[in-house]
C-alpha cells in the first residue's frame, strides 16, 4: 500500500493484509485486515499515530522513506499489530520521542523492550502542538485494553481511534464504501474484541462525543467520512436491550439432538421470534460472536460424551460467557445413552452471565412425541420470555 492522502496534511500508511485468516491463533479473518498508520505533518513537527505489524514493517519503513523526519510517535496501543513496528521506527528517527498513556509506557517496555526514556506519558486531555496542528489525547481505557487512547486533532477534526470503531477487512478503500460489507466486519469485530466492555465503551463514546468529530480513522479497516454510521451502529450494539433474537448452538452425532434443534428452530420460528442456527461442528465463530450480540436467547444442543457435553459446545459456552452478551435467557437440549451431567456441566459454563435458565429438555435415545412435544413448550416459554422485552410484540 503506498501513503494515502486523507487531507493535505495528513496521511495513511501501514498495510493490508489480504491473506491473513487467523488473528492471536484464535479470531477467524474471513476478510483479511489492514495495520493503519497515520502521519500528521505540522508546520513545526511531524507525528506518527501507530505503526504496523511486525509481519509488515518492511512496508511501512519503505512508506517513511522520504519523510526525513518524526517528532513524536503516538503509540495508541501497545498491542503489536499496532506498535511493533516501533523499534525500526526510532532506530530510523532516534530523535523521536513516543507518547503513550502512563499504563501503555511499561506495556512498553515490557512488550517491545523499549528504553523507558524514549517514553514520555500523556495525561487525558493533554495536547501538543505541531505548529499549524494540535494533537489532543483522548484515554479510552478497555477498547480493548486497559492502556488505549484515541488522538484527536483539531484542526482537520479527525479522530485516530486505534481499535474502536476498528474493522478486520482488507479492502483497497480509503474510506468506507460499501456500508453492508464494512457493517458486517466492523460488528465482527465488535463482537470478538469489544463486547465484553459495552459498559466502559458507553462512557468512551461520551467522552468522544465533546469533540466535533468529522471523519474517524480506526487502525483496523477503512475510516469513516460519516462518522454517525459507526457510532450509531456502536450504540445499538451496546445497548442493554436485547432483540428479538434467539442463538441455537449444537453439536449432533447420531442425530438425536439434530432431531430436537429442528423442531425447536421450527417451532420459535413459527412463533415471531427470529431465529440463527450454528452447527458447531464447521462454525465459524466469530458469525456466533456476530449473533450473540443481538440475541435474548441462547440454546445449547449437546450429545453426551463421557457424561458430559460435547467439547465443542462446551467451547461455544465459553465463549459466550468470556464475550458478556447482553443475554438475558438460556437452555439446554440434547440426548444422552444411560447417564449424563451435560445440563449441570454448561448451565456452569455460562455462569458468569447470570441468565434465567429455561428448564432444559434432554432425551434418552432417540426423542419421543413426548420429548417433541417438551421442545414445543420450551419454545413457547422462550416466545413469552421474549414478549417481556422492549419492543417485542406478544406471541398470539
Amino acid at each position: 500500500m503506498n501513503i494515502r492522502k486523507i487531507k493535505d496534511s495528513v496521511f495513511q500508511l501501514g498495510a493490508v493484509d489480504w491473506d491473513r485468516r487467523l488473528f492471536d491463533s484464535l479470531i477467524p479473518l474471513p476478510d483479511g485486515t489492514s495495520y493503519n498508520a497515520y502521519l500528521v505533518k505540522g508546520t513545526e513537527k511531524t507525528a506518527l499515530v501507530d505503526t504496523a505489524d511486525p509481519a509488515k514493517v518492511d512496508i511501512i519503513m519503505e512508506q517513511l522513506s522520504d519523510v526525513v523526519k518524526i517528532d513524536y510517535i503516538v503509540a495508541q496501543h501497545a498491542e503489536q499489530d499496532h506498535s511493533g513496528s516501533i523499534p525500526q521506527v526510532l532506530a530510523k528517527y532516534p530523535e523521536a520521542i513516543i507518547l503513550a498513556s502512563p499504563k501503555c509506557k511499561p506495556m512498553l517496555v515490557d512488550h517491545l523492550h523499549l528504553a523507558e526514556n524514549k517514553i514520555r506519558t500523556v495525561a487525558d486531555g493533554e495536547k501538543i502542538s505541531l505548529g499549524s496542528h494540535t494533537l489532543e489525547f483522548i484515554h479510552t481505557p478497555w477498547v480493548h485494553w486497559p492502556e488505549t487512547m484515541c488522538t484527536f486533532v483539531h484542526e482537520e477534526k479527525i479522530l485516530f481511534s486505534c481499535d474502536f470503531f476498528g474493522a478486520h477487512l482488507a479492502t483497497s478503500d480509503l474510506f468506507a464504501q460499501d456500508d453492508e460489507r464494512v457493517y458486517e466486519a466492523a460488528k465482527r469485530y465488535y463482537a470478538e474484541i469489544m463486547m465484553p466492555f459495552r459498559g466502559i465503551i458507553r462512557k468512551n463514546i461520551d467522552k468522544i462525543s465533546n469533540f466535533p468529530v468529522e471523519i474517524i480513522c480506526p487502525s483496523h479497516g477503512p475510516a469513516y467520512k460519516h462518522p454517525s454510521f459507526i457510532i450509531n451502529a456502536y450504540k445499538d450494539w451496546i445497548s442493554e436491550t436485547p432483540k428479538n433474537n434467539l442463538v441455537v448452538a449444537y453439536i449432533s452425532m447420531h442425530n438425536s439432538t439434530r432431531i430436537l434443534v429442528d423442531h425447536l428452530v421450527a417451532s420459535c420460528a413459527s412463533k415471531g421470534v427470529f431465529v440463527q442456527q450454528f452447527d458447531l461442528s464447521v462454525t465459524d465463530i466469530g458469525k456466533l460472536a456476530i449473533a450473540l450480540v443481538d440475541a435474548a436467547t441462547v440454546v445449547l444442543g449437546t450429545p453426551t460424551v463421557h457424561v458430559g457435553a460435547h467439547p465443542h459446545v462446551l467451547n461455544a459456552a465459553n465463549l459466550a460467557n468470556s464475550l458478556r452478551p447482553k443475554l438475558k435467557f438460556a437452555s439446554i437440549i440434547g440426548s444422552y445413552g444411560w447417564a449424563t451431567k451435560a445440563v449441570e456441566q454448561l448451565a456452569s459454563a455460562i455462569g458468569a452471565l447470570k441468565l434465567e435458565i429455561i428448564p432444559p429438555v434432554l432425551c434418552k435415545g432417540m426423542p419421543t412425541q413426548q420429548d417433541i412435544e417438551a421442545i414445543e413448550s420450551l419454545a413457547l416459554e422462550i416466545s413469552k420470555r421474549h414478549a417481556t422485552l422492549a419492543g417485542v410484540v406478544s406471541p398470539s
